[in-house]
């Protein structure tokens, strides 16, 4: 038993480290460019200067226009892991009495939609922008959506740009890349103050979800393909 303690104070001390190391690297590096993101056109007009971006893909083994429709019709919801993050994260309001919204399962682009975000351009069976102003350090965050022409101008003070995208570049008749990015600025030198603590502290989450979404939409694409492949022959 004692082994077994010591043993989960080692673990829970290394988590704690590399987390502190993480925060403070992600404390470092905000503002600054990421050369590994590939470019993306249609994000640039409404995002061509940004403090924050981040972005992830992963190859999945279907048409493009396949994989990008399963991406905007699968739910976060059926993985435990978000359900866990997003349960993280509604602690600050339901401690202040604000019960959580709904968990909605109409798809991601949905789900956005009814949170309170706006699409702010898309290319048919390519890519879709996602867009909103928030301040997502305040216990119970909205989302402000904006047309496409204001949230590229806007620059009230205290608040947070934010815009994501959904994005399949084919590779081959039955092979993609899926790519979703994120890019964020302050509009003020308070916020940018408020949103560099958050990221630095919370972008964790964040990712993790990134990366579910990944995994859900590589499954859902390639289940649709073998069915359609199978109805074919």
């Amino acid at each position: 038993m004692s082994r077994t303690i010591v043993l989960l104070g080692r673990t829970a001390a290394a988590a704690a480290l590399g987390y502190a190391g993480y925060v403070a690297v992600t404390w470092y590096r905000y503002g600054r460019r990421e050369p590994r993101c590939p470019s993306d056109p249609l994000l640039d007009r409404f995002f061509p200067h940004y403090a924050v971006r981040d972005c992830h893909e992963r190859r999945v083994a279907a048409p493009a226009s396949l994989a990008f429709a399963a991406a905007k019709e699968t739910s976060l919801q059926r993985s435990p892991v978000v359900r866990a993050v997003f349960g993280l994260r509604s602690i600050p309001s339901r401690l202040a009495g604000t019960p959580p919204p709904q968990a909605d399962e109409r798809g991601i682009v949905q789900e956005t939609l009814s949170l309170g975000w706006g699409v702010l351009a898309e290319t048919p069976d390519r890519e879709i922008v996602m867009g909103a102003v928030t301040q997502p350090w305040k216990a119970n965050v909205v989302f402000r959506a904006l047309t496409p022409e204001k949230f590229a101008a806007f620059s009230e003070p205290g608040f947070v740009k934010i815009a994501w995208t959904l994005r399949a570049d084919s590779i081959g008749p039955s092979t993609c890349v899926f790519r979703t990015e994120t890019r964020a600025v302050a509009t003020d030198a308070e916020s940018r103050s408020r949103f560099r603590r958050y990221w630095a502290f919370l972008s964790p989450g964040i990712r993790l979800i990134r990366y579910e979404m990944l995994r859900l939409l590589e499954t859902e694409a390639e289940r649709r393909f073998h069915v359609s492949a199978a109805m074919a022959s």
